[in-house]
């Protein structure tokens, strides 16, 4: 009986518990971005998408290197649109009117180089 006592008590806590915190635990809807992005082949995007992995509070990452857009969805508690263009700045690539990292640009291959006075 003791046990049986002991048992709804815990019971009973941890029903109190889930109400109290269950407010506190509320969901984020994610943002969406669409960059437009220096990529010139596959390469180019697979490196960005790699580069957003790292990024705190990236969901995904899909880089059409054709069309030279990265499409981001993103916490927007952990990170937002500025954060973002300044990893693909950092990961060698322009992103819409900021220019990439020239330390990281020179790092890149050959192939994935732009013309630098080009404007994309």
């Amino acid at each position: 009986m003791k046990n049986l006592r002991n048992l709804f008590g815990i019971t009973m806590m941890m029903a109190l518990y889930m109400l109290m915190v269950q407010p506190a635990i509320a969901k984020v809807t994610p943002d969406t971005v669409v960059i437009k992005v220096s990529t010139v082949c596959d390469m180019c995007a697979e490196t960005i998408e790699k580069a957003m992995a790292y990024e705190k509070g990236v969901i995904s990452t899909k880089v059409d290197a054709k069309k030279q857009l990265a499409t981001i969805i993103y916490n927007p508690k952990k990170t937002n649109e500025l954060k973002i263009k300044k990893a693909i700045n950092m990961a060698g690539y322009d992103a819409d009117d900021m220019k990439a990292d020239k330390r990281a640009f020179d790092r890149l291959d050959e192939c994935c180089k732009i013309d630098r006075n080009e404007i994309h």
